[in-house]
């Protein structure tokens, strides 16, 4: 035990043996570190100014890391120079004159370029093999050797670009593999050495490799759980047993959130299997940071009890704090990590202290870089008298050398997390490092960079105060989509499924003025995926109910219209509340009804349930009494008035959402009305009338009118009693529709109001410097997701030539790897078309495809129970051509190639529509010069081009894309209105009130 007068000790530890121990490591830590000869960013002068720069200004910050990111896929002096200019002419600050000197010297000319760009990339680059130890296995074997004659060994991972497809997981997987080979092949002429290859448990391997799962198969998804575990057991079984032959320790690494489940259930159930069952050289990451880590540990612990052998357990902070945050905010789950380093920190003592109690059954790693964590750690290892190497310290290649040396110097094992590979994919993992290294709670800033007293570095977590944190409170909220990461949320909905087939084949009769009627003819709502499955069968309205309907709504208006807009907002409310409690009941006849796979179908409700609820509280404001401008003796005032009697056209592609969000604007707004869903989605219309009932809305308000389009649904657009046409579809049934409202009938004393969202031809730009793992997996979800049957959908990829064939390489590669099949079935990423009629519409478009581009992958019909057509990607196709200009609602995307930004944007602008478009580029002019050239109603930068979230991105095109305001916008009641304004004179005989 390390000696110190306890008189020298702060008050909080003179009475609490534990803290005091924990004090007297930690300064003796801090006084060998202060002894070493390195410096925590021992790199060249270029490096050591960006770093102080970063640590320095926070804006100066953001933009390097931003310029660290996209170097790798700058090519030329040219575009380095170009980049330095965006990034960093405009910062201003103490130290920025460094950097606004590369600025005016990468605008010179080209010999002042090529040496500033040199040096800008050489530094980077620099600061890059700062943290990663090699890129081949020869330079990280040499860094072992180095190691090794330091008294500390290593850990060595993989780093790459993330894994798209199945061709780079199995490239992955061989990495693995020969880097297992190699390092075993040349660690036998390694001398043994007592510290780093042994322990009180036994030998340690000399060889230890950390596995990403991430890494080993392409489509992991929480939502395809077991699909997901069995996959990965496959693709990990040849590692585990080549190492286990080669005597190599196995480490697998914990990733972000969603993957966390999948990992330990893999982690638990490979060590099961025959041939590992007594093997103990591998071990699983524990992340601190996250609020349910206590309770993953205590199950592992559970597991390795029963199992009977033991295993590893590095525990570790976490490296997706920022990400994990803005996932839960994006997405409106509670946070899944703690909030602040505070809670975080306390949380890994918490959880140390419980490896340490539960030794030997784990052998517990300690990795961190933190001063007061490793002394916690040692000192409860001595309280507890655990023997000397019980613990392992592990640290980061590049960081915190001389903590490394003290505790080497401490007689402690030493094991450095070493990453190797590329140095140009490898930047993700250095601009990780540099985040957080400059952090403002980063142990290494506060105590190396802004010098912080070390007492109170090393006083408990639960005495500092945890960061403040900031919320902004507003009225509306979104809803949640579910989190399938949560295994009751993937049983709920297996068992939504389930019950839902419960009730196939059942009848769903008309419903007008509240009563429920059956006719004559009835239609099928087929399954997509299984035709041979009736979802159920509705009722066909014929003339006579239509009429019927029209009269209901007419006679209720008056009394409806006048009902108190806070009352017809609280029924919306009522509304919402009921979907919320049958979410999984409504995605799941979402899923068989129109063949949408789990995550869009309960995209699709939360959605509706949004639509219910922003209408209600916009309601509230735009029917509030607003006062105008008036001089003294008048009184102005606005006010607005619903239309009368409307009718709801709406689409299959979004059958709840759309249909709810039509519906809902006008019934709020003081409007009655008739729901005309499309055929394929009459089952869930019918279940949304049925929730608008017991939310409490009175008879005749909304009546549920199924029937074919061309007679039902143009009856009620051409019926005088009509006021107001909301249709959702494709752009020829929409000019359709805009012709027949337009025409005024005999005592008509009103010009309907038509509100059209129609098609789009939608396209995504890849700019030379995007980042392809995002413009790949962007572009893969919004062209495929849901089959390619949204309005919103990419149907154009536009990539400028320099990234063209690498672009397509690994596009076409992660298309060949996702799965199509049932939407029911967890695994499918693609699931079928609506119907025979979509099918073959996209078979014929598939054959002018085959003349007008080259197909490389996908064209193909499954021969199964469904309407299934595999994703289907044409090349080299010229902007003009029929699948570049025509809507083709399927998985059908034409790729097209660009020469510059100025010629994407003329290809993306040169079609009928303006729905969505998207951008990927890390050119900040680029980004700008889209955003005011490229034509569309929404545009996406960096993303996919479709979800849109109410309120945050209100939906909605122009040119041929649609008539009226976006939807989910703020400006969308006002088309379900009539706007009025009241003068009143005030003054009588001279005299006015106040």
């Amino acid at each position: 035990m390390l000696q110190q007068s306890r008189e020298k000790l702060p008050v909080m530890a003179i009475n609490n043996n534990l803290e005091a121990n924990i004090y007297l490591i930690g300064k003796e830590i801090f006084k060998k570190v202060k002894e070493s000869k390195q410096s925590f960013f021992d790199i060249s002068f270029w490096s050591s100014k960006l770093m102080a720069l970063a640590m320095k200004n926070e804006k100066v910050k953001i933009q390097l890391f931003r310029f660290v990111d996209v170097l790798p896929a700058l090519k030329t002096d040219d575009e380095i120079s170009k980049h330095i200019q965006e990034y960093f002419s405009s910062l201003e600050g103490e130290y920025s004159g460094i950097l606004q000197l590369a600025t005016k010297l990468g605008t010179g000319n080209i010999l002042t370029k090529s040496i500033t760009s040199n040096l800008l990339r050489q530094s980077i680059l620099q600061m890059a093999k700062n943290f990663i130890s090699g890129e081949n296995i020869k330079e990280v074997i040499q860094k072992i050797h180095e190691l090794r004659k330091k008294n500390m060994t290593f850990t060595v991972d993989i780093l790459g670009e993330a894994v798209l497809s199945e061709k780079e997981a199995n490239h992955y997987q061989k990495l693995y593999l020969d880097l297992i080979s190699g390092l075993a092949g040349n660690s036998v002429n390694w001398d043994y050495n007592a510290l780093l290859n042994s322990a009180p448990y036994g030998v340690l391997p000399k060889v230890n490799v950390s596995v990403k799962p991430s890494s080993l198969y392409s489509q992991l998804d929480p939502v395809d759980f077991k699909n997901s575990v069995l996959k990965l057991k496959d693709k990990l079984r040849p590692i585990f047993q080549l190492a286990k032959l080669k005597n190599v320790f196995i480490n697998l690494d914990m990733e972000d959130y969603q993957l966390k489940d999948i990992t330990l259930t893999v982690f638990k159930e490979i060590l099961e299997e025959e041939e590992f069952k007594k093997w103990n050289d591998v071990g699983v990451v524990i992340q601190t940071y996250l609020k349910d880590s206590e309770g993953d540990l205590l199950s592992l612990i559970d597991w390795v009890q029963k199992r009977g052998v033991p295993v590893s357990v590095r525990l570790v902070k976490g490296a997706y704090w920022d990400y994990e945050t803005i996932i839960s905010r994006q997405q409106n789950w509670e946070s899944r990590v703690f909030e602040s380093k505070n809670e975080t920190d306390a949380n890994f003592e918490k959880l140390t202290k419980i490896l340490i109690d539960n030794y030997p059954t784990i052998y517990t790693q300690i990795a961190s870089h933190n001063i007061r964590s490793l002394a916690f750690s040692k000192a409860y290892c001595e309280e507890k008298n655990l023997p000397k190497g019980a613990l392992e310290y592990q640290f980061l290649f590049g960081m915190a050398d001389p903590i490394k040396e003290a505790f080497v110097n401490l007689g402690e094992r030493v094991r450095v997390y070493a990453p190797y590979g590329d140095l140009i994919p490898g930047m993700a993992y250095l601009v990780r490092r540099l985040l957080e290294n400059t952090a403002n709670e980063s142990f290494l800033r506060q105590g190396f960079h802004e010098g912080i007293n070390e007492d109170e570095l090393l006083r408990a977590p639960k005495e500092r105060e945890p960061r403040a944190s900031s919320s902004e409170t507003i009225a509306f909220h979104n809803e949640p989509d579910t989190d399938f990461t949560i295994c009751q949320n993937r049983k709920l909905m297996d068992q939504a499924i389930k019950n839902t087939r419960k009730d196939l084949g059942k009848k769903y009769p008309l419903i007008i003025n509240g009563k429920r009627f059956d006719t004559q003819n009835w239609g099928d709502s087929i399954n997509p995926s299984n035709k041979k499955e009736i979802v159920g069968k509705f009722a066909l309205a014929e003339i006579i109910h239509a009429d019927e309907a029209v009269r209901s709504a007419k006679e209720v208006f008056e009394n409806w219209s006048n009902t108190p807009v806070n009352k017809r907002s609280e029924i919306l409310f009522n509304a919402a509340r009921i979907m919320h409690q049958k979410r999984f009941e409504f995605a799941s006849i979402i899923i068989l009804e129109e063949g949408k796979p789990w995550q869009e179908a309960d995209g699709d409700v939360s959605e509706a349930i949004d639509f219910l609820n922003y209408y209600a509280f916009e309601a509230v404001k735009l029917f509030t009494l607003e006062k105008l401008p008036s001089p003294s003796g008048e009184e102005n005032f606005s006010l607005y008035k619903p239309k009368g009697v409307s009718v709801i056209i709406s689409p299959w592609n979004f059958p709840l959402a759309i249909l709810t969000g039509m519906s809902s604007a006008s019934l709020v707004s003081g409007n009655t009305v008739i729901l005309k869903p499309a055929k394929q989605a009459s089952v869930i219309a019918y279940k949304y009338m049925e929730i608008l009932e017991q939310a409490g809305l009175p008879p005749g308000v909304c009546n549920y009118l199924p029937g074919d389009g061309k007679v039902i649904g143009n009856y009620l657009v051409k019926h005088p009693e009509i006021s107001l046409i909301a249709f959702t579809g494709s752009m020829e049934v929409g000019l359709s529709i805009n012709k027949l409202a337009s025409e005024v009938y005999e005592n008509q004393n009103f010009v309907k109001k038509v509100i059209c969202e129609m098609g789009g031809k939608n396209a995504i730009i890849i700019d030379n410097d995007a980042d392809l793992d995002e413009a790949v997996s962007g572009v893969l979800y919004s062209a495929f997701g849901y089959s390619g049957q949204k309005c919103s959908a990419c149907s154009r990829v536009i990539v400028l030539k320099d990234v063209y064939d690498r672009f397509l390489e690994r596009f076409v590669n992660a298309t060949k790897s996702i799965k199509t099949g049932p939407s029911d079935v967890p695994s499918s990423f693609l699931g079928p078309l609506i119907d025979q009629n979509a099918l073959d519409t996209a078979k014929r478009y598939i054959e002018i495809g085959k003349n007008e581009g080259k197909l490389l992958t996908g064209g193909e019909i499954l021969n199964n129970d469904g309407y299934f057509l595999l994703p289907t990607i044409f090349s080299d196709v010229l902007p003009d051509a029929k699948i570049a200009q025509e809507e083709i609602f399927a998985p059908v995307l034409s790729v097209i190639k660009a020469n510059d930004i100025n010629d994407a944007i003329n290809i993306a602008n040169g079609v009928r529509y303006a729905l969505t478009g998207g951008f990927f580029s890390r050119s900040p002019n680029n980004i700008q010069k889209v955003k005011n050239e490229f034509k569309v109603g929404n545009l996406y930068i960096n993303r996919g081009c479709t979800g849109a979230k109410v309120a945050r991105q209100p939906f909605g095109g122009f040119k041929m894309s649609g008539i009226g305001s976006k939807a989910g916008g703020k400006d969308y009641l006002l088309q379900f209105v009539e706007p009025r304004v009241i003068t009143e004179n005030t003054m009588r005989r001279g005299f006015a009130p106040d």
